[in-house]
């Protein structure tokens, strides 16, 4: 599956490399809702990230997936004074028809409403080509994902929006579909649930997924989440794709851990030396450790539990 041109996929690289170093420096968790987190559990090329992808698309199409191609994201501006576009997750159907999902969690003083509009019209005017009438542009869904409310008068989840007449409402056309989730509309159902008044059985596929990319991170959500995972496969899917780029994020932490019981086993090392310590001494403690991981590992202990118990690290014990 063709997901990114080169270029845009190194800088989509280098950007959640960036994301997940400073997750870990400030400790935080890796969430779903950080658009860059977003895109990779979606848009990997594993069947488990094409899997969530499928489910997800029909549910906020409410139509049949037969197959889908995840295009490039990027926009070509008409002229080279208009501005330019970078979507989150754009995808063409099979039929030609057109998606594009948006994670939008920071709140912008710009017009989310202004700016949905002229993400679909930039996909709508992608489709043209000389010689190509009009009959044949194909219909194009601009999704947004919101963890903020802009339709504070109504609990409407999601709201869809199609061009049609002011007063008697009759659809101009099809060619074009706004959706929007809010997604704190949700906090209700989730209170229900965990109340006992409410069942996942009661939610739609839609809140599903909704719940799910919300409160994946929140560890008070976790039985929810789970039964999610357990009983919607497309959801399950997403799980694996997200472990996946979140084992990245624990990858890094370990390596960060190990380079600092370096940098204190360095420092421990120097300043021993220059109180006067014998050097064999700081030597004699360390080939000790060595020794105690030797026998650890022979007797078929953990490297986990070999690595918490003598302080070395996990590079070390694989070396002996």
């Amino acid at each position: 599956m063709k997901i990114f041109n080169l270029l845009s996929r190194f800088r989509f690289r280098r950007k959640l490399e960036q994301l997940i170093r400073e997750s870990v420096s400030e400790g935080k968790p890796l969430k779903i809702m950080g658009d860059l987190v977003f895109k990779a559990m979606l848009t990997e090329d594993t069947e488990d990230s094409r899997e969530a992808l499928r489910s997800l698309l029909s549910a906020c199409t409410r139509r049949e997936i037969v197959d889908f191609t995840v295009t490039n994201s990027e926009i070509n501006p008409a002229h080279l004074g208009s501005k330019a576009v970078r979507l989150d997750v754009k995808v063409t159907f099979n039929d030609g028809e057109i998606a594009d999902l948006e994670m939008q969690i920071e709140k912008t003083g710009d017009s989310l409403k202004d700016r949905a509009v002229y993400y679909a019209s930039m996909l709508l005017a992608g489709q043209s080509e000389r010689g190509k009438q009009y009959k044949e542009i194909k219909r194009v869904y601009q999704v947004f994902f919101l963890d903020d409310v802009i339709f504070p008068q109504s609990n409407k989840l999601p709201r869809r929006y199609r061009l049609m007449e002011v007063e008697e409402h009759d659809v101009l056309t099809e060619v074009l579909e706004i959706i929007f989730y809010e997604l704190p509309k949700l906090e209700q159902q989730v209170q229900d649930y965990f109340s006992g008044k409410m069942g996942i059985k009661s939610l739609s596929k839609e809140e599903k997924w909704c719940i799910y990319l919300r409160y994946r991170h929140i560890e008070a959500a976790e039985p929810l989440i789970n039964e999610l995972c357990h009983k919607e496969e497309g959801i399950m899917h997403a799980e694996k794709s997200y472990e996946k780029v979140s084992r990245s994020f624990l990858k890094y932490h370990r390596n960060m851990d190990i380079k600092k019981n370096e940098y204190e086993r360095a420092v421990m090392k120097e300043t021993a030396r220059k109180e006067g310590h014998a050097e064999g001494h700081a030597e004699g403690r360390i080939a000790e450790k060595l020794e105690t991981a030797r026998k650890m590992k022979k007797a078929g202990r953990p490297l986990s539990e070999i690595e918490e118990f003598t302080g070395l690290s996990l590079k070390e014990i694989q070396n002996l």
